[in-house]
């Protein structure tokens, strides 16, 4: 109870440095625990997402460009496939189901892309989970229709019977309207995949927009594939990839973005590192804290001494003083974490339609606030010591 007494008291009389202190260290939990987190999820969320296909079929160049294009619906597209090199493809005794996707436009930034309706009735984009409409129906696919996903449809505030001109190329320009109009028939349920953020219309409505080159009319951006077996996945990446030179065939996916988490992975160790020297800092700002404060405390230390506080429990108030105070800063870290890792989450969905979840339980909600009350608690340790050498008879004299 004195220690706490003594604490408490102490804490009081500088709470103006105690507050900034503990402000300090919320930043610096509350990054760190938000910079483990959002790599953590990311790396395993951009990894098993994989709309329900297992390769994709494109122009020659980039496995990587060709995932991000036609998976994430980021990055262009490196180029089109044939309609005889989807045609075969199709029937390819390996595949189980080919769906094909076009893209070249946009409506205010988002993207717009042609495909068939087996999309929405043969594809599971989780096991046991395939895409449903919460409100209208499926596009018919002769005529100018589309369906949205959901996160878009909120953004852009269509419903079902609105109208919208699409606007040419991937990048939202108001002087590249087209002159087609499209009604929206269908909205998804929210998926939590790529999908969300998509305006879907015909296949055959995006090849012959106007404005587009009539010569690749029939060909298609990419094909999303889903193989019979793993093996048929080795046999066609080695006929397109190795044995041809038009093609690329980018498979297995979750291998792909595996390889860019850990092409980028040193981006992620300069994030940890700045909240771990935010950390120290933080850490060092309570030593200096209660360091310059000893001078005015010294004589409430003799008073205490000479009442019979021993040495060992002056010390021991003062590094618990520190843990003390980087507990505090640690209880609101988790606000500043709640913050920061919102903010990103919302960033992510709004570019990828991925959905992060910063309430699901991580080890770092653990060790980075015991590992920050300790590292305060060590701070505390050179004006405990300080405190342990003051001399109790030259400090109780009168002021004056």
């Amino acid at each position: 109870m004195t220690l706490l007494l003594i604490i408490r008291r102490s804490l009081r009389q500088h709470l103006l440095s105690t507050f900034v202190t503990a402000l300090s260290i919320a930043l610096a939990g509350g990054l760190l625990m938000s910079v483990w987190v959002v790599k953590e999820q990311s790396q395993a969320t951009f990894t098993q997402v994989n709309a329900g296909f297992d390769a994709v079929l494109g122009a020659r160049g980039s496995k990587l460009q060709l995932v991000l294009n036609a998976i994430f619906h980021l990055e262009a597209s490196p180029g089109n496939v044939a309609a005889a090199d989807y045609e075969f493809i199709k029937r390819h005794p390996a595949v189980k189901l080919a769906i094909p996707i076009a893209v070249g436009d946009n409506l205010r930034g988002y993207r717009i892309v042609g495909t068939i309706p087996e999309l929405f009735t043969d594809v599971e984009y989780t096991p046991g989970r395939k895409y449903t409409l919460v409100a209208g129906r499926p596009f018919d696919p002769a005529a100018k229709e589309a369906v949205l996903g959901r996160f878009v449809a909120d953004r852009l505030g269509l419903e079902v019977g609105d109208i919208f001109h699409p606007y040419h190329g991937l990048v939202f320009n108001e002087r590249d309207q087209h002159a087609e109009t499209y009604r929206v028939t269908g909205i998804l349920a929210p998926s939590n995949t790529p999908a969300d953020k998509v305006i879907w219309i015909p296949l055959h409505g995006l090849q012959t927009m106007s404005g587009h080159d009539p010569r690749a009319a029939t060909d298609v951006s990419a094909v999303l594939i889903q193989l019979r077996s793993p093996a048929a996945g080795f046999m066609l990446d080695l006929m397109y990839n190795k044995q041809g030179n038009r093609l690329t065939f980018a498979y297995p996916i979750g291998a792909i973005m595996a390889d860019l988490f850990q092409k980028i992975s040193w981006f992620d160790q300069v994030l940890a590192l700045v909240a771990y020297l935010v950390g120290l800092v933080s850490a060092a700002g309570v030593l200096v804290a209660i360091y310059n404060s000893m001078s005015a405390r010294r004589r409430d230390i003799a008073i205490l001494r000479s009442l019979g506080a021993h040495r060992r429990t002056l010390c021991g108030a003062i590094v618990l003083e520190a843990a003390a105070i980087g507990l505090l800063g640690m209880l609101v870290a988790f606000a500043a974490y709640a913050v920061i890792v919102s903010v990103v989450a919302a960033i992510v969905r709004a570019q990828t339609g991925v959905l992060l979840d910063p309430w699901i339980f991580n080890s770092v909600m653990l060790w980075a606030p015991a590992g920050m009350v300790v590292l305060c608690a060590l701070g505390g340790l050179i004006p405990a010591w300080k405190a342990y050498r003051t001399d109790v008879a030259d400090h109780l004299a009168p002021l004056s």
